[in-house]
């Protein structure tokens, strides 16, 4: 029987999955998210409407992507299990495909340093992961390749990841990581932008640590 907390967390997920589209970071049931628990994770099931979701319907996976076999975890489980085993400090990875940060992976362009806040995502550029097929394990390698040093990156022709150590502050992350892309959209309208040195984003990385929500 689940306890109080775990239906708690399933619940959190769902809403964020609602979150996502009132948002407008997502469209339909394109996205998925993640949260670590106990010894696996908790993740959003294949194919059901946000509207209707369940905490039942959450799925957990072990460690070792097993589950229960009446349950279909998200297509993209595999890059959820890949991160959260790369990166302990990762507690939730949440996966979606807004608009412009979408346009900029199917542009092959990575997001330089336009706006300090891109230090936010952990450095001074929001990386492309090269295209591969959804759901496979060369997508997952090359997703968490993308996120070495990094908080966020975009999928060439695909969409964007967001991760954080709590499921708020990765949601808070994706939708920066739209902002930003729709910044940079909107300079290259008007031509090529300045962008900020590499030792400015040294030092704002130095001062943002913590920004954003509280972990909870």
């Amino acid at each position: 029987m689940p306890t109080t907390k775990d239906r708690e967390k399933r619940q959190s997920i769902i809403d964020a999955c609602r979150s996502m589209n009132a948002l407008g970071i997502n469209q339909g049931t394109s996205g998925n998210i993640s949260l670590r628990h106990g010894e696996g994770l908790l993740i959003t099931p294949t194919s059901t409407p946000y509207e209707a979701m369940q905490p039942e319907q959450i799925v957990f996976m072990g460690l070792d992507g097993s589950h229960d076999p009446a349950q279909r975890p998200s297509s993209e489980w595999r890059f959820h299990l890949d991160i959260l085993k790369a990166r302990p400090e990762i507690n939730a990875v949440v996966h979606a495909h807004p608009t412009y940060s979408t346009i900029l992976a199917i542009m092959g362009l990575e997001i330089p340093p336009i706006h300090y806040m891109i230090a936010c995502a952990g450095g001074d550029t929001i990386r492309v992961a090269p295209y591969a097929t959804f759901g496979t394990q060369e997508l997952s390698e090359h997703a968490v390749r993308a996120l070495e040093g990094r908080l966020a990156c975009l999928l060439e022709h695909h969409g964007m990841i967001a991760v954080g150590a709590s499921l708020s502050k990765a949601m808070w992350l994706a939708v920066e990581v739209e902002t930003l892309a729709r910044q940079y959209h909107g300079c290259l309208q008007i031509g090529t932008p300045r962008l900020l040195p590499k030792a400015e984003i040294e030092n704002v990385l130095g001062r943002i640590a913590g920004y954003g929500p509280a972990d909870k």
